[in-house]
């Protein structure tokens, strides 16, 4: 199987007054093609600073990371920005929808910036119909059910056909019912285009579901 992501010796520190925190402490890991992929561990074990830092949002401390075989981190601001556009979906816990959009120009955000917004909004609708949303697509955020907003959120995710997605706790707001339809769409979507998912979780049943397990504790994977 062919490697799309490789992190070498990832190191996160942060201060917090005078006190030091190690966060993460050596982190290396890789990822192949299409595989679906859990890191676990409890709160406040580093999990998300994990993903944070492979997906390009924040910066290590030391250690490398090589999408496809080029250095992330080396990269310039500009081709730093591309690359988290062009190759990169976020599923947050928090949804992070813009409450002054409605739902169909929140999920073709991504690709509006460089493309034509007609042909954004169409797709947007298309990804909106393969979550069950489309005839929600005039309402705004604060008038979907938290579930809905999260699968508006995978959409969105999913809007410039990237590489690899990262998925952060994506049913840590929503009770179990509502969750495992999520996770339903969220899979089903990411199978059938052959994406890469990163996905953290302190829940072993959300982890089960994925190819491959691995477990964050004390700022290490074991």
């Amino acid at each position: 199987m062919e490697q799309i992501l490789k992190a070498t010796g990832l190191q996160r520190i942060y201060k917090v007054g005078k006190t030091t925190l190690n966060v993460l402490k050596g982190i290396s890991l890789e990822v192949n093609q299409g595989e679906t992929l859990a890191i676990m561990g409890e709160s406040g074990s580093g999990k998300s600073t994990l993903l944070h830092v492979l997906g390009g949002l924040d910066n290590p401390k030391s250690g490398k990371i090589e999408f496809k075989g080029q250095s992330v981190y080396n990269m310039s601001a500009a081709k730093l920005a591309r690359f988290r556009s062009r190759n990169v979906g976020y599923v947050f816990q928090s949804f992070h929808l813009l409450p002054e959009l409605d739902i169909v120009e929140n999920v073709a955000l991504p690709a509006m910036a460089t493309g034509s917004r007609k042909a954004a909004k169409l797709r947007a609708m298309e990804l909106l119909n393969e979550v069950g949303l489309s005839e929600r697509a005039g309402h705004r955020p604060q008038e979907l059910s938290g579930g809905e907003q999260q699968r508006v959120a995978i959409a969105r995710a999913l809007m410039n056909e990237p590489d690899i997605i990262f998925a952060d706790e994506p049913t840590g707001n929503l009770d179990s019912r509502t969750g495992e339809k999520v996770l339903n769409y969220l899979f089903q979507l990411v199978e059938a285009r052959g994406h890469t998912l990163v996905l953290v979780t302190h829940s072993k049943e959300v982890a089960s579901r994925c190819s491959r397990e691995l477990f964050l504790k004390d700022g290490l994977l074991i």
